[in-house]
């Protein structure tokens, strides 16, 4: 790949699909992905069914599986307790789950409720506990947990590359790291930031762009993200990249971007 990423090392994101995993699986082996990314997210909890067609998908391709832990109506920073514990339940059971198969698990920061918005530093602490629990637990199963930046929200942590580094510092978790998001980072104008100054820190990254303003999720080289300069940073790191497509078509427009860098 022209770019300067490993194509060994390029995987799509995608929620399970409802039928015919295998048939989904080989579509990406043949497009030329090495690794699939479920997004745990669209269902109401942890499917049995589904986990068993995974270890079927990985019996028959080389796939590597790395998983996102669910977020929608879900918070790691909720100051109210019943809904904390609630998303650390769902978390670490997607977390078990999916241990045999993956060994990196992707989370969202939390975000401030209407009561956070008054108690912002109970909020952060909130936060960084959460995480911490979830490190604790992905640790039994040799699980790296990576924190991803966030999108140009008002309420939400995890926007600046100083906010994610103290975050990481304050976790204090070896297992801790941070998935960059370049289309998250590309709307709060932060991508250079990131890339400056988390190298370090960066474990897992996703690919999308975006126009500067919201999160598009469009094709590589449709939106203001200056893709020539930010691979030739990333393709320094020893991690996956996952294109964040919402389409098969948007998957293999990124992919023919990318190769003709």
């Amino acid at each position: 790949m022209s770019s300067g990423l490993d194509p060994s090392k390029i995987s799509f994101s995608y929620p399970p699909p409802t039928s015919d995993m295998s048939k989904f699986a080989n579509t990406l082996v043949d497009m030329g992905f090495t690794g699939w990314e479920l997004v745990c997210d669209r269902r109401q909890g942890p499917d049995e069914l589904n986990i068993k067609e995974v270890a079927s998908v990985l019996e028959t391709t080389d796939l590597n599986i790395t998983v996102h832990l669910p977020f929608s109506d879900l918070n790691l920073a909720s100051l109210n307790e019943p809904i904390w514990n609630e998303t650390l339940h769902q978390m670490k059971e997607w977390i078990q789950l999916m241990s045999p198969y993956s060994k990196l698990a992707v989370v969202h920061p939390g975000h401030l409720s209407p009561l956070g918005m008054q108690l912002p530093d109970l909020a952060w602490q909130r936060n960084i506990q959460g995480l911490q629990q979830l490190c604790d637990y992905a640790a039994r199963f040799d699980m790296t947990i990576g924190v991803e930046n966030m999108v140009n929200m008002e309420f939400i942590f995890g926007k600046y590359a100083e906010e994610m580094l103290g975050m990481i510092e304050s976790v204090d978790r070896d297992n801790l790291g941070m998935t960059f998001d370049v289309g998250h980072a590309n709307t709060n104008k932060a991508v250079s930031s990131f890339l400056e100054k988390c190298p370090g820190k960066i474990v897992h990254v996703h690919l999308h762009d975006n126009k500067g303003r919201r999160d598009e999720h469009l094709p590589l080289g449709e939106g203001s993200v200056d893709w020539a300069a930010v691979t030739g940073k990333l393709s320094k790191l020893d991690v996956r990249y996952v294109l964040e497509s919402r389409t098969f078509e948007f998957a293999q427009q990124s992919l023919d971007y990318l190769r003709a860098l």
